[in-house]
């Protein structure tokens, strides 16, 4: 199971760095998750304090850093399982320990602007223990002026 969510991801980012990314991320089902992380009584809520970001103008080659704030907003210990960037560009790194009930955590990530041009929408794509919708869509634009 967790290899067909891998392929999609993969195929999602292979899609996304040539076109438009999609804006609907489909809820991942109790079913798809591992054995161990099933049980929904695990399951949290999460506060996104800053989910989608304009980085404004940058120059071509530039390396821009990233930075997405949440709150664990339930009862239970948020698990970030994994991040996935929309494209090889971006990388991004969640959280090693889970994050207590009440407690803020960060994602952290960077985006290469090297060969790019013109505006850009990226998306990162995180998946968590958290009830209702298990995936959840990280997004920013920058706007990419060539060196001159």
């Amino acid at each position: 199971m967790r290899f067909l969510i891998l392929l999609s991801v993969l195929a999602i980012a292979a899609v996304s760095c040539n076109g438009p990314v999609k804006k609907e991320v489909a809820a991942t089902p109790a079913a798809a998750l591992p054995e161990e992380k099933k049980d929904t009584a695990n399951f949290t809520t999460i506060q996104w304090l800053d989910s989608i970001k304009d980085y404004g103008k940058i120059t071509e080659g530039q390396k821009l850093e990233v930075l997405y704030r949440f709150k664990n907003t339930g009862t239970k210990p948020l698990v970030i399982e994994s991040v996935h960037p929309s494209c090889g560009c971006t990388v991004a790194d969640p959280p090693k320990e889970p994050v207590a009930p009440g407690a803020e955590g960060e994602i952290k990530g960077s985006f290469d602007s090297n060969g790019k041009s013109g505006q850009q929408h990226k998306t990162i794509f995180v998946m968590a223990n958290t009830k209702g919708v298990q995936n959840h869509e990280l997004a920013f634009t920058v706007d990419i002026q060539k060196k001159q």
